[in-house]
């Protein structure tokens, strides 16, 4: 799916007043292709961590990543690993691709209400790719990994932590999310939904959706263009008419 993107009418944005947002690949655009600094990091420490080649590092670390919905899950799990060396390992990489982004900044101001990040990285890294960005002082807070219990976002485990921790009303809230999968407890929750897509394969569910003709039910909206989308809703939150990238 390329050029517009249909915007489905099942859950606007009317009622929302809590706008979360994960970290990679969404607030800054995949092009950058920071994770595949983060991707190389990891097998390089999954190599170092159990003395295995790095071809089957890389084949574990996909492996658990799509088995266990994160990579640090499958890790800790099946191998009892702390997570705290992996994160600091993993997130240490070169910010120079991100650029700062005057326009997310003002359509993500604009927004009417309060502004989360919920991300499967560290607190750090997130901090400083929304320092390059010019955008962390918008945001309340961040609830990363560890705040989540180490729980992948594609079960509602984790969604009940930011919930709870946080005092959000779901039908208040909108969760903006590269991974379809990770929007389906957000929409069983009743929260707004919006993939935010791009040409960054790094998973099937990524090719599969370049064969999907509509969304499936739990995504609500799509994009390619998170600053171009959010800049066209109205300021009632609503968006005005069809988003075009």
């Amino acid at each position: 799916m390329n050029g517009t993107v249909q915007s489905r009418p099942r859950r606007g944005f009317d009622a929302t007043r809590i706008w979360i947002f994960d970290l990679d690949n969404t607030l800054y655009p995949a092009e950058c292709n920071l994770f595949a600094q983060v991707d190389q990091r990891m097998a390089e420490f999954i190599q170092q961590f159990l003395g295995v080649p790095f071809a089957y590092a890389k084949h574990l670390q996909k492996s658990y990543y799509r088995q266990f919905g994160t990579t640090l899950a499958g890790m800790m799990k099946v191998h009892n690993m702390s997570p705290d060396a992996f994160l600091d390992y993993v997130h240490d990489i070169d910010l120079t691709p991100v650029p700062e982004h005057p326009e997310l900044r003002a359509a993500i101001a604009r927004l009417p209400g309060r502004k989360l990040i919920f991300t499967a990285g560290s607190h750090g890294h997130a901090e400083r790719v929304a320092t390059k960005l010019g955008i962390l002082d918008l945001f309340e807070d961040i609830i990363d990994i560890v705040d989540a219990g180490f729980i992948p976002k594609e079960k509602q485990e984790a969604y009940d932590r930011l919930l709870a921790s946080h005092d959000v009303a779901p039908r208040e809230a909108a969760m903006f999310e590269d991974m379809p999968h990770n929007l389906e407890p957000a929409h069983n929750l009743g929260m707004t939904t919006c993939l935010v897509h791009s040409s960054y394969i790094d998973h099937p569910i990524q090719l599969k959706i370049r064969q999907w003709t509509e969304p499936p039910e739990h995504v609500h909206h799509m994009t390619e263009n998170l600053a171009g989308f959010l800049g066209g809703l109205d300021a009632a939150g609503k968006p005005d008419g069809a988003i075009r990238d």
